[in-house]
């Protein structure tokens, strides 16, 4: 029982790179926090109203409380240090790099126990144009589909990952307020998210329960599930921390639990921390393609 909660949190990333990669539309009024306000007069973003009875201007609020899909463009591209540790011992490390524009992801794994290729020994870089990619193995090309299909999945998961605060109002969502709950002292008001299949074209979707701030508009933390894998409701959870670099609200550490193997709680299967973030670097799709 346990050992299956945590394969399917270790396959997680790459069934959330399915969702779509748009974003939220017109970004609204920033959060009640002192960095962003700042940011948004810069940008003249237009304010929309954090409304309990429209849940699209929650989602589109969180959006502008962690800085706006146009600050977060304006920066260009990011790099940044992510680990991707399990309990037992087992990590994966990567260099990540993304450039926002074409959604061009990159990354380059020094330590590859879990996800990628955990038998091959040295360095593999993995590379998606936005419509391409590109695996490497201590620089020579890997052809193989269950490689290229890995790149692939891994690549656009972990762009969403990053991004995902910016997307959750994206065509083919839909949104149902689900009132409030209190969690460890604070309230928070809940926001499913699904997704339609006729406008994804997957015949099975992920969905979501986002726990908002009220106070500052951010989520705090999320439930989902996994229907790939058998998880039809969204009982998996993520606990986020955050950090206010060049005007975006950057979550640098998402700690997953599931479901212990007696139902009794929850217990930790992942904890994935991002380090050493750097926005605006200059990066081309040229010069990541050829950096294997």
């Amino acid at each position: 029982m346990r050992s299956k909660n945590y394969l399917i949190i270790a396959i997680a990333p790459l069934f959330g790179a399915l969702i779509s990669l748009s974003s939220c539309g017109p970004a609204p009024e920033a959060a009640k926090t002192p960095e962003a306000a700042p940011m948004v007069a810069e940008q003249n973003e237009p304010a929309t109203k954090y409304d309990t009875s429209d849940p699209m201007s929650m989602l589109a609020s969180v959006a502008q409380a962690c800085g706006g899909m146009e600050q977060l463009k304006s920066l260009h591209d990011v790099e940044f240090d992510y680990h991707y540790l399990k309990p037992d011992g087992k990590k994966d490390i990567s260099t990540e790099r993304y450039i926002f524009e074409g959604e061009v992801s990159w990354a380059r794994y020094t330590v590859h126990e879990e996800n990628v290729a955990p038998t091959l020994v040295g360095d593999v870089v993995q590379f998606n144009s936005g419509t391409e990619t590109h695996v490497h193995h201590d620089g020579a090309a890997l052809t193989d589909p269950m490689h290229l299909g890995g790149g692939t999945f891994l690549r656009k998961a972990n762009y969403m990952w990053f991004t995902m605060m910016f997307k959750m109002c994206d065509p083919g969502t839909s949104h149902e307020y689900m009132g409030q709950e209190n969690v460890d002292g604070t309230t928070y008001d809940m926001v499913s998210v699904n997704y339609e299949s006729g406008v994804t074209g997957k015949e099975q979707n992920d969905s979501f329960i986002l726990y908002i701030n009220p106070e500052n508009q951010m989520v705090e933390q999320f439930k989902f599930s996994l229907p790939a894998m058998g998880v039809n409701q969204p009982i998996l959870l993520a606990k986020l921390s955050y950090e206010e670099i060049d005007g975006i609200q950057v979550v640098t550490n998402r700690q997953m639990f599931g479901p212990s193997p007696d139902g009794n709680g929850m217990v930790p299967m992942v904890d994935q921390q991002l380090k050493n973030i750097r926005f605006n670097n200059g990066f081309t799709e040229e010069q990541l393609s050829k950096e294997v």
